[in-house]
């Protein structure tokens, strides 16, 4: 950070103290009441937890700290909370402050790229301005998902392989050649490429196409050692993201967790099935209610109008068709500058591929997915704004910049219309002024300086204003639950915005994966994991515990797949008593009805069945050997207590659950069917 803002030579002093407001300010955006958010999502909050107490679980990024099964994704992005917590104890602060950071990282990070790239410290705050009130990047930013982390090594690769054409380009010097410079860029950009793949998959490798082409297209060296660079940042890559792939793999399973997600406790058959390519054609198995295909699947109807939906628009749209308008113009503008067109290329290559993908893949797909987007569109929109603005003494220059302003204006008029109680004041002011700033766009040639300083400052708040208002709501919202919504209710999508009043619930659970939320009663309202396509089951809801007004209603509250437990202190005293004479203190359906009971004890919690409870694991000899041997207390049947939502579970969870109940007698503690296993079976 300290050389993000220590600025260059020569540099005026505004552009300093500009840096610093940025940074300053996003840090207090996402940072400020992160606390109303609670655990957050609890799937991956008990995840943290148990990280922090067994590195063994930190490893593999197992649910519980008995290790018995892992969460449905690569561990790489819990393990900054897991050091947090580590060291600071479990809090919502702990677990949720290291994706803040990264963040902040993240617009610091593009501001120097762009900076870089332009050779303009305008077009580099611009973007990180818009990055940083973008409204999904500011939720994402402020929640435990895996897409902070995913983001933020994208946009670093994204900048490193700029670096790498820049360095191919430089003349030789005593200390090694330009080859030999854009050759360790690139191998970087591929390692942290590879790093990302180990937060969220094959997510990571959307922005690929993007990278290489740029590369080869750009660089200054010779076809050949491009090649030979290109198959260097391979190798570093699959080094990266391979090292824990491999070891998993030759780990001897019956001494490891299962691995969540999958069916045969293979990592690969997670990475390429489930969280690969079965979320784009819809054929994820073990998903409840997946392979359904088509146009959707069950997530939604696909097409190019996808993004700009009821349910997405509002989350990272209201900047893209400028972005589009003024990346194209660029890339004629600058035709003669190689940086200014490699970086226009390759934030245009990361946006359309990674929104094309988006808008038609079949499976699993929810609204803050989008936040991948957000670099590429900020930075064009950084890029594109002063390169086109620098042109304005054309009239072909001003169009287009008119043509972007009232675009901008009319769709934020769109998009906060689909709000009708929010900020009505603010959809004249943005059509209005979009229109009357066009207009002195096109004579923008006649201004004198003071006048044209002010048009700039007038159009950037114009295209801002819609955005901010969003994220300023975000910001000052508590969200939880797996499926989180940036800014107020629009009535739209599968279950709606979580964490107000009155709205749909989102589920704990998967990133690059999601479902629709079921009704709730308001607050902080959990809903229901991706893995179950909209119209299965709707249920009431509880918070994750912490987390405000969605969290204990009274008396013990029992979870399902639809939200995390609220626990009484009555079941909290069963499960505390004598808990250092066993693994798991308890065992019950479902990666969201362990959680609440984990992170609300601080004690290991077996997810049967993982995270919809359909994982196979434990198998019954599994579970019956493990009750032998008297490491597990209690049982919990899911289901019970909670007023009607739905309960995971698959046919192992079902065999399990019917072995307990025969040879087990129930107790009921609080509404709540606990069975003791400690004594063994009848």
């Amino acid at each position: 950070m300290r050389y993000l803002v220590r600025g260059r030579p020569g540099d005026p002093a505004w552009v300093r103290a500009a840096l610093i407001a940025l940074l300053s300010g996003t840090a207090i955006l996402f940072m400020w009441g992160l606390s109303a958010s609670g655990y957050a999502n609890a799937f991956y909050s008990a995840a943290v937890q148990a990280g922090s107490e067994s590195w063994k679980a930190f490893f593999f990024g197992s649910s519980d700290a008995g290790n018995s099964i892992t969460v449905d994704k690569t561990p790489l992005f819990l393990w900054p909370m897991d050091l947090s917590v580590r060291f600071f104890g479990l809090s919502s602060w702990s677990i949720l402050v290291p994706q803040a950071i990264e963040g902040v990282l993240t617009v610091g990070v593009l501001y120097s790229a762009v900076r870089r790239a332009t050779a303009s410290a305008a077009a580099g705050l611009i973007a990180g301005t818009t990055l940083a009130l973008t409204p999904i990047a500011v939720l994402m930013f402020r929640f435990n998902n895996p897409d902070s982390m995913l983001v933020l090594l994208l946009t670093c690769a994204a900048a490193a392989t700029l670096r790498a054409v820049e360095a191919s380009g430089m003349p030789d010097s005593p200390a090694g050649s330009s080859g030999r410079r854009a050759g360790r860029w690139l191998a970087l950009a591929g390692a942290l490429v590879g790093l990302a793949f180990l937060a969220k998959m094959l997510q990571a490798f959307l922005v690929l196409p993007a990278l290489v082409l740029v590369y080869f297209l750009f660089s200054k060296t010779s076809v050949g050692r491009r090649i030979g660079h290109l198959v260097a940042a391979f190798t570093t890559m699959v080094v990266a993201g391979g090292w824990w792939v491999l070891i998993v793999s030759l780990w001897p399973a019956s001494s490891r967790p299962y691995i969540g997600g999958s069916q045969n406790n293979s990592v690969l058959e997670l990475a390429l099935g489930y969280n690969g390519f079965g979320r784009l054609t819809g054929n994820e198995t073990g998903s409840i209610g997946g392979g359904g295909g088509g146009a959707g699947g069950g997530w939604g109807a696909t097409g190019i109008t996808r993004l700009f939906d009821a349910e997405i628009g509002g989350q990272i749209t209201w900047l893209l068709p400028a972005a589009l308008v003024l990346g194209v113009a660029t890339l004629w503008l600058a035709r003669h500058d190689r940086l200014v067109r490699a970086a226009t290329w390759l934030w245009l290559g990361w946006l359309v591929t990674t929104g094309l993908i988006f808008s038609f893949m079949a499976g699993i797909f929810h609204a803050y997915y989008t936040v991948a987007l957000a670099p590429a569109l900020a930075a064009l929109i950084g890029i594109g704004s002063v390169q086109v603005w620098k042109a304005r003494g054309q009239i072909a220059a001003r169009a287009v910049l008119a043509g972007a302003v009232v675009l901008t204006g009319v769709w934020a008029f769109v998009l906060l219309g689909r709000s009708a109680d929010f900020a009505t004041w603010l959809r004249p002011l943005v059509l209005g002024g979009g229109i009357a700033v066009a207009v002195v766009v096109l004579v923008a040639d006649r201004l004198g300086r003071r006048a044209v300083i002010a048009l700039a400052a007038a159009g950037l708040m114009v295209g801002l204003a819609g955005p901010a208002a969003y994220a300023v709501q975000t910001a000052s919202t508590g969200h939880s639950g797996s499926i989180p919504t940036a800014g107020p209710s629009t009535g739209a999508g599968m279950g709606g915005p979580g964490g107000r009043p009155g709205g749909f619930g989102r589920g704990p659970g998967g990133a690059f994966g999601g479902g629709m939320g079921a009704p709730g009663g308001g607050g902080n309202q959990a809903g229901m994991q991706g893995q179950l396509p909209p119209g299965n089951a709707t249920g009431n809801a509880t918070g994750s515990p912490g987390a405000g007004a969605g969290g204990a209603m009274g008396g013990g509250m029992g979870g399902g797949l639809l939200d995390a437990t609220t626990p009484s202190s009555a079941i909290l005293a069963k499960l505390t008593s004598n808990a250092s004479s066993y693994r798991w203190v308890a065992a019950t359906v479902g990666a969201n009805n362990a959680a609440g009971y984990q992170l609300a004890s601080g004690l290991s919690v077996m997810p049967i069945g993982g995270f919809n409870g359909s994982d196979p694991s434990p198998t019954l000899a599994q579970f019956e050997a493990w009750v032998d041997s008297g490491r597990i207390h209690w049982f919990i049947a899911s289901g019970s207590g909670q007023g009607g939502g739905m309960s995971p579970g698959g046919t192992g969870a079902s065999a399990i659950t019917q072995w307990v109940e025969k040879n087990f007698t129930a107790t009921t503690v609080d509404g709540v069917t606990m069975y003791d296993l400690s004594g063994g079976a009848q």
